[in-house]
């Protein structure tokens, strides 16, 4: 851990809950995470990013820093929610054209612990390419909430009926049991 206690990135993607991603950062800050939001670009159009960094007290970053700039901690675990489709299938190819999968695929090799917590419609879903993905990520290690129980496709075009329930604090129950699990390793 940093010597100023968990530090917890949120990698947000564009996709409709992540006009939410506030909620999850409430819940991290009463579970003692300092919180570390990192948008993909597109997902800047999705969240209020002053608000964000108002409540992280941190700049939301989605762009390499430039050198000379400070350093930001290192993440003790990360979570990728809401992941869409592309950045899932990117991750589980170990493409880095972003800053944030620049993050994600670096993270496993670093042992640092990664949560992805899907939203993607059942079309998406049904795709052999995303399967495959989803079983690559869990053969590293990452824990994909994915199915029953934890994140379950919509049918196309119902998505925003689907924000209200959306499992935030199902992803960081499980990053604060992976965490305790990679301590006790």
């Amino acid at each position: 851990m940093t010597e100023s206690g968990k530090v917890l990135y949120v990698i947000v993607c564009a996709a409709g809950p992540a006009g939410d991603v506030g909620k999850l950062v409430t819940m991290a800050q009463d579970d003692g995470w300092t919180v570390q939001i990192v948008a993909t670009p597109n997902a800047l159009d999705f969240i209020d990013v002053p608000a964000l960094e108002k409540q992280t007290g941190r700049p939301v970053r989605s762009q390499y820093r430039k050198p000379g700039d400070p350093k930001p901690p290192r993440a003790d675990a990360i979570i990728v929610a809401p992941a869409t489709y592309n950045t899932i299938n990117k991750f589980a190819q170990g493409i880095a054209d972003t800053y944030a999968l620049g993050l994600l695929a670096e993270a496993p090799g670093l042992g640092i612990p990664v949560v992805v917590l899907p939203f993607v419609n059942s079309a998406l879903a049904a795709r052999e390419p995303f399967r495959r993905s989803i079983d690559s990520l869990r053969s590293e290690g990452i824990e994909v909430l994915f199915g029953p129980g934890d994140f379950e496709p919509h049918h196309p075009g119902t998505g925003a009926d689907s924000f209200v329930v959306y499992p935030w604090q199902r992803a960081l129950k499980k990053v604060g049991e992976e965490v305790a699990e990679s301590a006790e390793i």
